[in-house]
């Protein structure tokens, strides 16, 4: 994806983007080490989000208020960080949040910029999570609440539907047993606008869901495009090719 959209930007071969495998206890040191092999920035995935905010000198207001940073941007000796899983949020979202009754569930690094987005939005945000614990947690922190029932917009920030988006048979039945772990199936899903954070290489079954039940849906490779788009901006102060980065990231021509 970020290939496609450097090669459209015709900044490549000058600019590359490339995978780093690292473990939560080598993360800073190798994030400080960056710089010096070249490295104009990092996107930043699960379980080092907030690991990344730590790691910077400086943060954008909206990652110092979520908590957790995906963007680090190495500039002049320092390390700055933005989270734009919540811009890319606000923007798929295109201004539905505003006075609807949002549900959050998760209660990890995406979840907390799913939950900052939707409030800044206008949103009316309630917070769901299977360690209960968490989820009260979470919603003191950012005084939101925690009930569960009849929202208008919900945003998957679990790894529900990881395993069964990412299998290479498709699964068979609908409404699968994790997706049965989610309250939005308490009484039928009856949403108006559904976000998946996962993705995988199929659609998951809680999207699935979602259109069957006449939802509007926003999948989580959308997302995927629109953070990594708002990164490249900051990176390279270009605007990203968003058609190019979608097609490569569903494996269009």
């Amino acid at each position: 994806m970020h290939t496609a959209a450097l090669a459209a930007l015709e900044l490549s071969p000058e600019w590359s983007y490339e995978a780093i495998e690292v473990s939560p206890g080598d993360f800073s040191e190798l994030v400080r080490s960056l710089p010096g092999d070249g490295f104009a920035g990092v996107n930043v995935t699960v379980p080092h989000k907030l690991r990344a905010l730590a790691v910077a000198d400086t943060a954008s207001a909206a990652a110092r208020a979520i908590g957790a940073a995906n963007t680090l941007t190495f500039a002049e000796g320092r390390i700055h960080a933005e989270n734009t899983d919540a811009i890319a949020i606000a923007e798929a979202l295109a201004g539905s949040a505003d006075g609807k009754k949002a549900l959050v569930m998760g209660a990890g690094g995406s979840a907390r910029a799913a939950v900052w987005a939707l409030r800044e939005g206008g949103a009316e945000v309630n917070i769901w999570n299977r360690t209960a614990e968490r989820a009260e947690r979470l919603a003191a922190e950012f005084e939101v609440g925690l009930d569960t029932e009849n929202p208008q917009i919900v945003v998957n920030a679990t790894t529900v539907g990881l395993d069964a988006a990412n299998e290479a048979q498709p699964p068979t039945g609908s409404g699968g047993p994790d997706l049965k772990a989610l309250p939005v199936f308490d009484d039928g899903l009856r949403a108006e606008v559904v976000m998946d954070l996962v993705y995988g290489l199929r659609e998951t079954e809680l999207i699935a869901a979602a259109k069957s039940a006449g939802a509007s849906t926003v999948d989580g490779l959308e997302v995927l495009v629109r953070q990594g788009g708002a990164s490249l901006r900051i990176w390279t102060g270009a605007d990203p090719p968003l058609d190019v980065m979608r097609r490569a990231a569903r494996g269009e021509t």
